[in-house]
């Protein structure tokens, strides 16, 4: 067994947390929790897993879901290429391999979705074979057990802690090491102020030896998060709202939004943006009314500032239903998937 592998063992026995994936590993339910477990807090994902393994208990069940369907069960958990990374994936399974996925680890690292990372966890969490894993927590461990002073996410450092993954592999119990590492940084070993009295691996810990475990894992620098002013329309029709269908590429690709888009340099004000843009995308001319909400949101790479706006059709403006362009009913919005910030505004439409 490995220097490490003992002592994390012994400690993960005692203090790992009961989590609705490790009471059953197969290999479905693994896979839909490290999916949703990519960039997404612990405490988030459970609700979202559980859900979601209710209405989809099995690789078949999602497999012949529509897309629609998986999103809507998906929606709040952000990241959206991931659902829809896992409904491909099904299908692929279902098609290929019997709806099986497959217990090898480079077959895994073929499928939708699943990069080195979450192919070694579901490997050795669900099938006990001997793979490392490197997710943000591991990163963080093995960073500071090595003291690098690369930055953990370059080429150099990335090289360095997959090998020191490979490295510390015990020969036996894969699935619970790599747990283990998971758990020890998500409880132990934090971002900051990290718990180290109660590391079992602070005895072969060089950044903890040499009291330089705040300053590891090394980050680079990151660019500047551009934000950008976005407008969208509340288009009624008697009793109903317009909604459309975005893109099936790009961000939040598939989802419906109440239609607008970004503030120019062209644009004279918020109300000129919001004509131009409808007129852009659906061909019709619009009465901007009343603002009804200004909602502020962060995506991974930028920050938005979205006003909505009450707007009406001017006279003889029609836009026929489609099946990327629906008129409905307010109470009718909880079945469309949207945005965080799109959903925020059907609601209010709903009060």
């Amino acid at each position: 067994m490995s220097a490490i592998a003992a002592p994390l063992l012994a400690w993960y026995d005692k203090n790992a947390r009961e989590l609705p994936w490790r009471s059953d590993t197969n290999p479905y339910r693994t896979w839909v929790s490290e999916i949703m477990l990519q960039q997404t807090q612990v405490e988030t994902v459970i609700p979202y897993f559980e859900r979601f393994i209710r209405r989809f208990p099995d690789l078949k069940s999602l497999a012949s879901a529509s897309q629609a369907e998986v999103l809507q069960e998906w929606e709040g958990l952000g990241y959206y290429t991931r659902a829809r990374n896992l409904h491909k994936c099904a299908q692929l399974l279902c098609s290929e391999f019997n709806c099986q996925l497959p217990a090898d680890l480079e077959a895994l690292r073929k499928l939708p979705g699943i990069g080195r990372y979450t192919a070694g966890a579901i490997a050795s969490i669900a099938f006990g074979l001997p793979a490392p894993a490197l997710d943000a927590n591991i990163r963080r461990v093995l960073a500071r057990l090595l003291e690098l002073r690369e930055p953990a996410g370059s080429r150099t450092g990335e090289k360095t802690l997959w090998e020191a993954a490979e490295r510390f592999l015990p020969s036996t119990r894969f699935g619970d090491y790599n747990q283990a590492l998971m758990e020890l940084g998500a409880l132990v070993c934090k971002p900051s102020a990290p718990a180290c009295g109660d590391c079992p691996l602070r005895g072969q810990c060089l950044a903890y030896a040499n009291g330089s475990q705040t300053e590891l894992p090394v980050r680079a620098l990151k660019p500047t998060v551009p934000h950008y002013t976005v407008t969208a329309a509340v288009i009624r029709k008697g009793e109903e709202v317009l909604i459309a269908q975005r893109p099936q590429r790009g961000l939040l690709a598939g989802l419906w939004e109440f239609p607008g888009g970004k503030l120019e340099p062209g644009d004279a004000d918020l109300p000129a943006c919001l004509r131009r843009e409808i007129l852009e995308e659906l061909g019709v001319e619009i009465q901007v009314g009343a603002l009804l909400g200004v909602y502020k949101h962060a995506y991974t790479h930028f920050r938005i500032t979205l006003h909505a706006f009450a707007c009406a059709l001017l006279p003889g403006q029609l836009i026929p239903g489609s099946e990327t362009v629906r008129w409905v009913q307010p109470t009718e919005l909880p079945g469309f998937a949207m945005g965080k910030v799109d959903r925020l505004i059907a609601r209010n439409l709903q009060t």
